[in-house]
């Protein structure tokens, strides 16, 4: 019998990739059903033992607006761009925790799931894929709260307004998305040789919110200092979904460009540098 006689006999058959760019996105589609399983398994791990359960996706972004709330608004009296203070954090915290669930979710993509990766075949690429699925499915949860905040605030007379910029919303979030997703697969490569990365992580994400405008407008940044913030790849995107959200803010379409070719280039290094590390991560971890 002929090897491809044989070959014809099997549901599945595993081949070694033999480029960099050999990504089998169709294999990836093909395990979609895992993909659910998974995230479906995010939300029910996380919460399973919790008194409170789902209720976290609220409380949480709900503590951090009040918090900053009280410390940036009222004691220090940072200004938000006439929007009130509570509608103008929250909107903030969500977008930047979608991003920052991204990138520390899927950072650990190699070292939390070494025991799956070394027993079963599924594309490895599900893995912070499901990540990424669960931090939006978090966001949209998350938005009901603004959405009724915008209702509440828009009946006491704030100066809100949805233009069409709105529509923007979906290539933003994209926009963040890929980000994460390709700097946190970067990291994951890294940290099957340095484990250490991961204790910088939390540290260096604290220090790029900081560093973004959440807890202050574009606005509120000196003008010798403001280009160099917006260097910051993710901060264009932040003030865009805040300014398609709220009304207020800055949308330069420039600096937005210059947000979708780095995080397009960061997207694709990702993806290679995955690619290449999957294939022998197994014997490093």
């Amino acid at each position: 019998m002929h090897e491809t006689e044989k070959q014809s006999n099997w549901d599945e058959i595993i081949k070694p990739k033999r480029g960099l760019l050999e990504l089998n996105l169709k294999a990836v589609w093909k395990y979609r059903d895992l993909l659910t399983l998974l995230v479906r398994r995010d939300f029910v791990a996380v919460y399973k033992q919790t008194i409170l359960g789902p209720l976290w996706h609220f409380l949480q972004p709900i503590f951090t607006t009040i918090t900053f709330t009280i410390i940036f608004s009222n004691v220090a009296q940072i200004p938000t761009d006439e929007i009130p203070a509570p509608m103008f954090y929250y909107t903030g915290t969500i977008i930047w925790n979608f991003f920052s669930k991204c990138l520390t979710t899927t950072s650990s993509t190699f070292v939390s799931n070494a025991g799956i990766f070394g027993k079963v075949y599924f594309p490895r690429l599900i893995m912070p894929l499901s990540a990424v699925v669960s931090a939006f499915i978090a966001f949209l949860i998350q938005c009901s709260i603004l959405i009724v905040m915008y209702i509440v605030y828009s009946y006491q007379g704030a100066n809100l307004h949805i233009s069409t910029w709105t529509l923007t919303i979906p290539l933003l979030l994209i926009i963040m998305a890929m980000l994460g997703l390709g700097l946190g697969i970067i990291i994951s490569s890294f940290t099957t040789k340095y484990k250490d990365l991961n204790y910088f992580l939390g540290f260096g994400v604290q220090l790029l919110m900081y560093a973004t405008p959440i807890i202050y407008p574009a606005s509120f940044i000196p003008a010798p200092f403001n280009k160099i913030v917006m260097l910051n790849p993710i901060a264009p995107v932040i003030e865009g979904f805040k300014f398609a959200v709220l009304g207020k803010g800055t949308f330069d379409f420039k600096m937005l460009t210059y947000s979708v070719v780095v995080t397009t280039i960061i997207f694709f290094i990702g993806l290679v540098t995955f690619n290449r590390v999957e294939k022998k991560f197994i014997d490093t971890i």
